[in-house]
């Protein structure tokens, strides 16, 4: 009896993944990150696009609002990737008994330096980021989108109707400043957070079971989104706890207080012993 109770005991954990936003949720918003984030694409958005700097608060937000990211947005209508990373400094506690991973809408260069930057490197199982998602060397974004192009297929690099030197800016700020009748946004290519088949497809690759993930995000969109795909949610950035989040934190660093149970668990977990049996001893090959 004494067995089978610590057996049960080491089967409870409710979780057997952590899966951790990057931006705004690993080292708080008052950084600054995100705000030299932004002001690095309006200064994309002008040097480069040539887009009235008047237009770029209101273009910006309209683009996050309808395609998940400033730079989703874009995206329907250039090609281009640029990395966007500043220094942060705060570093989490991270627990040995959980499988950790890294979803981001960021690209694999400011994901792994701002990882490193905090200190969490070699924390994280895996890192689910804008490459993983929107991998270049794919045609395609999926199966109802196979008349998008990514850059460097073969299909973009022989279009020769559209010269790349002038790219046409569609006016999402006239669409919606003027609806006609009929019109709609076009899709982006690009897949991102908050898109539900994002995270379900980050889900696959990663092989997480979302009835056993615990979600950490500082956006609330993205945090409904999750939890309409099955994850637990945790909403991080505030006390206040909106529809679609089971847990609300105001900081990172206050994980331990709002979520004792990783803990107990861990502990529990260390406390069950296995009668009779005896250690061998192996060689381990490198």
């Amino acid at each position: 009896m004494e067995f089978e109770n610590r057996y049960r005991l080491a089967q409870s954990a409710k979780y057997d993944c952590l899966l951790f936003d990057l931006d705004d949720t690993l080292y708080p918003i008052s950084s600054g990150l995100a705000r030299e984030c932004g002001k690095n694409i309006k200064d994309y958005m002008v040097e480069k696009l040539g887009i009235d700097k008047d237009k770029i608060v209101e273009l910006s937000n309209l683009l996050y609002k309808n395609y998940g990211t400033t730079m989703a947005g874009l995206r329907v209508f250039l090609l281009f990737t640029f990395s966007l990373f500043s220094i942060s400094q705060n570093i989490i506690f991270i627990d040995e008994w959980y499988k950790f991973n890294i979803f981001t809408n960021a690209d694999r260069v400011h994901a792994v330096k701002a990882l490193s930057k905090l200190g969490l490197e070699d924390c994280f199982e895996g890192i689910i980021c804008f490459e993983t998602l929107n991998p270049t060397h794919k045609n395609t974004v999926s199966d109802d989108e196979d008349d998008i192009e990514f850059l460097g297929s073969s299909a973009a690099t022989t279009k020769t109707d559209v010269p790349s030197s002038s790219p046409e800016i569609f006016d999402i700020v006239e669409h919606f400043a003027n609806p006609k009748p009929g019109a709609t946004l076009p899709k982006t290519p690009i897949v991102c957070k908050p898109q539900e088949s994002a995270i379900e497809l980050a889900l696959k690759i990663a092989k997480i079971n979302p009835q056993r993930t615990l979600f950490f995000e500082d956006s609330v969109r993205n945090i409904q989104a999750g939890k309409r795909v099955g994850l637990h949610t945790v909403l991080v950035g505030t006390s206040q706890r909106p529809k679609g989040a089971d847990y609300a934190l105001e900081s990172i660093h206050n994980i331990k207080q709002a979520l004792p149970e990783l803990w107990e668990t861990d502990m529990k977990k260390s406390e069950v012993k296995y009668p009779n049996q005896v250690p061998v001893e192996t060689s381990v090959t490198a």
